[in-house]
């Protein structure tokens, strides 16, 4: 009977977010499967709103990955990375005539898990 290796899973999240799950889920798509130094390259170099977020989740969830869980930074992936809608902030601005418009102020919350190469 062969014996099943157990694969080391490290992670790190990001509750409450104020920005959409929708910006994030474009960054998330380009690191999913990548190395995490690679990962990290490609977050560093896009010019949108929430990869300094998802940079900042990376680099917490390889530091969880090296000192809690004993895992080889150079060995890691990013396994998952996803980014779910949180409550919405509701707000009311001023419109023309004495209405009101609602402005939704979204916020999500961003899970990023790291598995070892076997």
């Amino acid at each position: 009977m062969e014996e099943v290796q157990e694969v080391k899973t490290a992670k790190a999240s990001l509750k409450y977010a104020r920005i959409s799950a929708r910006k994030v889920k474009i960054v998330a798509d380009l690191i999913r499967g990548k190395d995490t130094k690679e990962a990290l390259a490609i977050v560093k170099f896009t010019p949108k709103a929430s990869s300094d977020i998802i940079e900042k989740l990376l680099k917490s969830a390889i530091a969880n990955a090296e000192n809690n869980h004993d895992m080889d930074s150079n060995n890691l992936y990013v396994a998952e990375i996803y980014a779910n809608q949180g409550p919405t902030l509701k707000r009311i601005r001023p419109a023309a005539k004495g209405s009101a418009v609602r402005i939704r102020k979204r916020t999500s919350h961003i899970t990023i898990v790291l598995k070892e190469k076997v």
